[in-house]
């Protein structure tokens, strides 16, 4: 069910890389996206022809995703795509929601099917109120709502002033 064949993207790869005409120009003479055919470009350089092959969804260990592709990354201060292309993971977008869940949540919200991502998960998709915490350094509802009037009154009557000094200024234009 792909767009292009494994054939059309070889060819598509091969007179990109033969260097004879820029990425947009091949791009737009074989009707092919600028992006898929820059992701393309970078997996054959580092695999070959197997790079542009159809892939199987993978399902990547904890070890892989940290020790391997999120430490890569950091030590050689690889963007997403860059790391993507490397260890031949065809969504680069995956490996920011790695990123993102292990700053989150550590190593535990990196496992495959981890409580920590069922959890954050289940919050999102609910639409119950948040309980109300009963700690002492976040302000209440009243002393919110207090605060925004005082904002809202501080706004309004800068505008005023704002207005007046712009009447001013257009009497002594005048």
């Amino acid at each position: 069910m792909a767009k292009y064949t494994e054939q059309e993207k070889l060819a598509a790869v091969e007179d990109y890389c033969a260097g004879h005409h820029g990425l947009k120009v091949v791009a737009r003479r074989l009707d092919i996206n600028v992006e898929s055919l820059r992701r393309w470009a970078a997996l054959y350089r580092v695999h070959g022809a197997e790079g542009v092959q159809k892939k199987r969804r993978a399902t990547y260990s904890l070890e892989f995703k940290l020790l391997s592709v999120l430490q890569r990354m950091r030590d050689d201060e690889l963007s997403y795509r860059q790391v993507a292309a490397l260890f031949d993971i065809r969504n680069f977008n995956i490996i920011g929601n790695w990123k993102h869940a292990y700053d989150e949540g550590g190593m535990a919200a990196l496992s495959p099917y981890s409580s920590v991502r069922c959890v954050r998960m289940k919050k999102q998709s609910t639409n119950e109120p948040q309980p109300k915490s009963h700690d002492n350094s976040s302000p209440s509802r009243e002393e919110l709502l207090a605060e925004l009037d005082h904002l809202r009154m501080e706004n309004a009557y800068l505008k005023q002033l704002d207005a007046l000094v712009q009447a001013k200024r257009q009497k002594a234009r005048q």
